[in-house]
C-alpha cells in the first residue's frame, strides 16, 4: 500500500513520517456554554481532507490515526483523582462504524473510561456544511441513556458553530451530569 499523503510505500495509510510531519497535535482551546473548554488537536484546514473520510469504508482508518495521534497521547497524560467517563456525541454507526466511537475509545486510560451509546440524536438531519441558521432550525434533540457517572468528558469530530456540543451538554445538564469539559479533532473556528 501506499501512504495517502507523500505516496511512498507504507505499512500504513498514513505513513509514520507523515503523521509526524502533518498530524503532530496542537492544543487549541475555546469556551462554550457555561464557560465550559472545549480542546480541540488541529485547525480544520490542516484535516479537513482526511475528516471528508468519516462517511466512506477508508475513514475508519485514517480516523484511528487521527485518534492515536491526538485522543490516545491526550488520554496518556492525562490525570484526574479518580476515573471518569467520556461519551460521545451521537456514536450511531453509520458506514459500518461510527467516528465519535472511534476517538472515545482512543481516550481509555487509567483516569478515562469510554462509554458508549449513551448520548443520541433523535433528528438524524446532517448538519455537514449546513448553515448556523439551518442547525439552529433542526436541533439534534438528544436523548441519553442512564449510567452512573456524574462526571464527564465529551467528544466530537469537528466543532464548527459549537451548537451539537451546545445542545449536549444541556441534555447531560439536564440528567444530573456535569461536563468537565469536550474534545474534539479540529475547529473550524482555528486556521
Amino acid at each position: 500500500m501506499r501512504c495517502l499523503m507523500c505516496e511512498n510505500p507504507s505499512l500504513a495509510h498514513i505513513c509514520k513520517k507523515c503523521q509526524k510531519s502533518f498530524l503532530t497535535p496542537s492544543i487549541y482551546k475555546r469556551k462554550i456554554v457555561g464557560n465550559i473548554d472545549v480542546i480541540s488537536f488541529y485547525k480544520y484546514s490542516d484535516i479537513k481532507e482526511l475528516l471528508f473520510t468519516k462517511h466512506t469504508d477508508l475513514g475508519y482508518y485514517i480516523y484511528s490515526i487521527l485518534a492515536k495521534n491526538s485522543f490516545k497521547k491526550f488520554a496518556s497524560e492525562f490525570n484526574y483523582p479518580h476515573t471518569i467517563a467520556s461519551i460521545a456525541v451521537d456514536d450511531h454507526s453509520r458506514d459500518g462504524y461510527s467516528h465519535t466511537a472511534v476517538l472515545n475509545r482512543a481516550l481509555k486510560s487509567s483516569s478515562i473510561n469510554p462509554l458508549f451509546n449513551k448520548l443520541r440524536a433523535k433528528n438524524r438531519v446532517s448538519y455537514s456544511g449546513k448553515s448556523k441558521e439551518f442547525r439552529v432550525l433542526n436541533p439534534r434533540d438528544f436523548e441519553i441513556k442512564n449510567f452512573n457517572e456524574k462526571n464527564l468528558i465529551l467528544i466530537d469530530d469537528i466543532v464548527t458553530t459549537s451548537l451539537t456540543l451546545t445542545q449536549a451538554i444541556k441534555t447531560i445538564q439536564k440528567n444530573t451530569k456535569k461536563v468537565l469539559f469536550c474534545l474534539a479533532l479540529a475547529d473550524a473556528s482555528k486556521n
